[in-house]
């Protein structure tokens, strides 16, 4: 059962945050939201999702790459909600260029937000859930925690990174009524994408229209994007009781990519 139960989804103000925020919203969860936007957007949002759903919607603009903010963020969810009985770990960044021009600040940052974040957020998430005897994890790593691309190489390390955190926090809570779990999504037409077009033309030389057709889509047997709302629905399934057994696995939802 989810309903009653209360959620942190990291980078939930747009994209597959939102999408797996709302799903968890609609069977019942209490929510704290986290993400970029103005914030009377966000204030819209938050409010908007409450009233929809009838459940207490918080948010936290804790910057994922400050520790100080994410401890910030998981205590007030706790002193908010009293527990906090599912993390969804999504928020995320990319950035695109061939190693030797990538700028070290920005793997530096991709190194923050997509993997050390998710230390920070399970470390102080997993006390409250060992001793509730209860608790869900999901990190939404990529097709990229178990393949690479070129030309990203901060995005594939920090998510091949996912996928050993995730193995590891499972072992390490199995007992105790915990599952920790990744979703590894192919291409997801969602802003972080749409924004990387353009710089993957330039790096590849080629036209955008082309990196749709012949880079993105080409790894997809479907032909076809993944929609936020396939992630939202995995990511409730395994935030129920039906998938206690589901742990430590990397959930890979990619239109057939990492089958070839």
């Amino acid at each position: 059962m989810i309903k009653g139960k209360n959620a942190v989804v990291t980078g939930s103000t747009s994209g597959i945050g939102l999408a797996v925020a709302e799903a968890l919203a609609a069977r019942g969860a209490n929510l704290m939201l986290n993400g970029l936007g103005d914030a009377a957007v966000v204030e819209s949002l938050r409010a908007g999702l409450a009233q929809k759903y009838g459940v207490r919607v918080e948010y936290h603009g804790a910057d994922m790459s400050k520790p100080d903010q994410i401890a910030e963020m998981m205590a007030k969810a706790a002193e908010v909600f009293g527990a906090v009985d599912i993390l969804v770990n999504n928020a995320g960044i990319q950035f695109v260029s061939p190693v030797e021009d990538f700028p070290p600040e920005k793997w530096d940052a991709i190194i923050a937000i997509n993997l050390v974040a998710l230390f920070h957020t399970i470390r102080h998430a997993v006390p409250g859930m060992k001793q509730r005897k209860w608790g869900r994890i999901i990190n939404i790593a990529s097709a990229h925690a178990l393949v690479a691309s070129p030309f990203k190489s901060a995005y594939v390390a920090a998510k091949h990174g996912v996928a050993g955190l995730t193995k590891t926090i499972a072992l390490e809570t199995a007992t105790f009524g915990i599952t920790c779990n990744a979703i590894c999504p192919g291409y997801v037409l969602t802003p972080l994408v749409q924004k990387q077009i353009p710089d993957t033309a330039k790096a590849r030389g080629i036209s955008e229209e082309q990196v749709v057709r012949d880079v993105l889509l080409a790894a997809q047997p479907t032909k076809q994007f993944v929609t936020v709302e396939q992630v939202a629905a995995l990511a409730c399934f395994l935030s129920g009781d039906d998938a206690a057994a589901i742990t430590g696995t990397l959930q890979a939802i990619d239109g057939g990519w990492t089958a070839q």
